[in-house]
């Protein structure tokens, strides 16, 4: 094999320790919030460091998350083929690989973007990387509602990259992510329940069993729906984006409500799916709607 060869797997192999998919949708978001801070077109320069200090920070917390997470991780099928499970990357090489990124874009923030986008993002990394992975995870079955405000956070920062400021708009952002998280992993911990019981994690479909959790799924997406009307009721958004809100959510609320009446592992993968497409379509509606009024 040769080193070309050898180089390109090892990068592979320290590019899946970020999570890619997952980090792509953080970043989306984030992106989004910088647009929709400002009545125009961001500062250029903001976006393209924002973005990518943003992005490294969250690919180190994703690091950070698969080292400590590596023995529950080698126990299940969705997560055991990651690089430090199969021995591909040690424990010392991810943590290194995780401060290296992590320092980047936080001096990229620091340098380039704002003060507050900083430690912002750090809050936001300690949040995802201790508070969740280390002590909520493994402790209680609302280890994603609370932990899911670190989850909530990137468009805050795209905004206050932006503006060097937290607006209520930004934490309507927020809102929005923090109650659609629930629903989002709930679905897929509900056909993974079996494996999160053997790896000893406290998921709510381990605790309170799969009726419980589609109830709570249900609860949630109706709560998710009147959040996302609010955009609408402060006139942060127009019709566009109602009509877009209301039929997304009206789906959402009707898988949820499927769930619940007719369980299949097939629909809740369908439905984990879909909430996937929910948020990346929920918030390009928010940002047609910022320019099309």
């Amino acid at each position: 094999m040769s080193v070309a060869t050898l180089t390109e797997n090892r990068l592979r192999q320290f590019l899946a320790l970020t999570k890619p998919r997952v980090v792509s949708l953080i970043v989306f978001t984030a992106i989004i919030g910088m647009f929709l801070a400002v009545p125009g077109l961001p500062p250029a320069h903001v976006v393209i460091y924002g973005t990518l200090g943003i992005a490294l920070v969250a690919g180190a917390a994703a690091a950070i998350n698969c080292l400590v997470e590596q023995k529950l991780d080698a126990i299940m099928a969705r997560t055991r083929t990651r690089p430090l499970p199969r021995g591909e990357i040690s424990s010392l090489q991810t943590l290194l690989f995780a401060l290296i990124v992590g320092s980047a874009g936080l001096c990229i923030l620091y340098t380039k973007v704002n003060l507050l986008t900083m430690w912002l993002t750090l809050a936001t990394f300690l949040g995802y990387a201790v508070v969740y992975t280390v002590l909520l995870k493994p402790a209680t079955p609302q280890n994603i509602v609370i932990g899911g405000a670190s989850g909530a956070m990137p468009p805050v920062l795209g905004w206050a990259a932006v503006t060097n400021d937290v607006a209520p708009e930004a934490l309507l952002l927020f809102l929005i992510i923090f109650v659609w998280t629930p629903p989002h992993f709930w679905s897929l911990a509900l056909y993974r329940a079996r494996e999160y019981a053997k790896a000893g994690l406290p998921m709510l479909p381990v605790t309170h069993g799969g009726e419980y959790t589609r109830l709570q799924i249900v609860l949630y997406t109706v709560a998710l729906f009147a959040v996302t009307l609010l955009p609408f009721a402060i006139r942060m958004s127009g019709w566009l984006y109602l009509a877009a809100a209301v039929t997304l959510g009206a789906t959402f609320i009707g898988y949820a409500v499927a769930l619940r009446r007719r369980y299949s592992d097939e629909l809740a993968r369908r439905t984990f799916r879909y909430s996937i497409f929910y948020l990346a379509a929920l918030y390009s509606a928010l940002l047609l709607d910022h320019y099309w009024r």
